[in-house]
């Protein structure tokens, strides 16, 4: 069983707040990790029809029958929001809820439960937890993707990661945003596989596409929100004015954009053009994942100015800005240096991420171990 690092600020939260809501994307692991912390919560689905029939028969009724409740894709039933709420205010009730849809469920917390909810969002696996219960592979975890259930159950990676893209996401994306065409979504998926870890331009995929911009920018809502793919924003504050404000595209798990890459095997990822987005994927995902299950928003960005000069990563911690360049190479190479003299000047630390094994520090710059 995987350890998760969110763990104690998801017992916190329940212990402070009277409902806290974890959403996540679908099969990250979020009823896995409730049903262990909270045994003594009652659980329900609401994907369930008997038990969504049940609860929307005599919500109050329903309710009154325990004091801890944890509600799994409680968006399933929007009225439900104006229950909890009425238990919550009066009678000193506990929920949790859970959910893939967090556009769905956001709308109606900030309605009804606004002061009374902690949000969390659980992501699949980071690598640490990946290595608590399997054996350090690098290459095997960046190819496998970061989903427990592949491990749990050994699943065949291509089988499952089609399953999973017509089973939870062309079944999300129709259902929340009437796509007609899936045929045309799924392409559109791939080009944005094919854009994983550049400046995004919408008019371009919207082309590719053959899709209109605002079609695009939907489409592109509706992935962020299934916790598909992000946008990580430039970082433009006291760092120059002529500055790239254009975020790049990235994908969650390394694994989905493998499959729709065609990778087959691990070798095959190891010699494709893609590997070194992938590796820059991974580490700033693994960042964001950090934050995240601190309850923290991450406060993660790149940098690039108009002339050329870029750090592929940047984060504010603990009011202090850092720098970090990323490099897939397992060997360090000098060369390295010379991007990131540019930054010396700046109000940063600066840093080197690799996929070698040693940590140390090379003229001021601090050169790290991505795992």
């Amino acid at each position: 069983m995987f350890q998760r690092a969110i763990q104690e600020t998801l017992e916190k939260s329940v212990k402070m707040f009277p409902v806290t809501f974890l959403t996540g994307p679908r099969q990250s692991g979020k009823t896995t990790l409730l049903k262990q912390l909270f045994p003594d919560f009652r659980y329900i689905t609401l994907e369930s029809p008997d038990q969504l029939a049940k609860i929307q028969s005599d919500p109050r009724d329903y309710l009154s029958s325990t004091t801890m409740w944890c509600i799994d894709e409680a968006q399933n039933f929007p009225e439900l929001f104006s229950y909890i709420q009425e238990f919550v205010d009066h009678q000193g009730y506990k929920f949790i809820l859970s959910g893939s849809q967090n556009f769905l469920l956001f709308d109606k917390i900030t309605q009804s439960l606004a002061g009374r909810t902690a949000i969390l969002q659980l992501l699949p696996l980071s690598y640490p937890e990946y290595r608590t219960d399997a054996p350090d592979n690098f290459d095997h975890f960046l190819f496998h993707g970061s989903y427990p259930r592949v491990y749990h159950e050994k699943l065949d990676v291509h089988m499952w990661y089609q399953s999973y893209i017509a089973t939870y996401l062309e079944r999300d994306i129709r259902t929340l945003s009437m796509v007609g065409d899936l045929v045309k979504f799924h392409n559109f998926i791939k080009l944005c596989a094919g854009r994983h870890g550049q400046l995004l331009n919408i008019t371009a995929l919207a082309v590719d596409a053959g899709v209109s911009q605002p079609t695009a920018n939907h489409w592109l809502s509706i992935l962020e929100a299934s916790y598909i793919v992000f946008r990580l924003q430039p970082y433009f504050n006291n760092l120059g004015k002529r500055v790239v404000k254009t975020p790049k595209l990235y994908f969650y798990d390394t694994s989905l954009v493998c499959q729709l890459y065609g990778i087959e095997n691990v070798e095959h990822m190891r010699m494709h053009s893609a590997y070194g987005s992938l590796f820059e994927g991974f580490v700033i995902t693994e960042m964001i994942k950090e934050f995240l299950n601190k309850g923290r928003t991450p406060a993660v960005y790149f940098w690039r100015d108009h002339t050329g000069h870029e750090i592929d990563m940047m984060v504010e911690r603990w009011g202090k800005l850092e720098a970090f360049e990323i490099k897939s190479s397992a060997t360090f190479s000098k060369k390295w240096l010379q991007g990131l003299s540019f930054f010396k000047s700046f109000d940063c630390r600066l840093n080197i991420v690799y996929k070698g094994k040693e940590q140390f520090q090379v003229q001021n710059i601090n050169v790290l171990p991505a795992t």
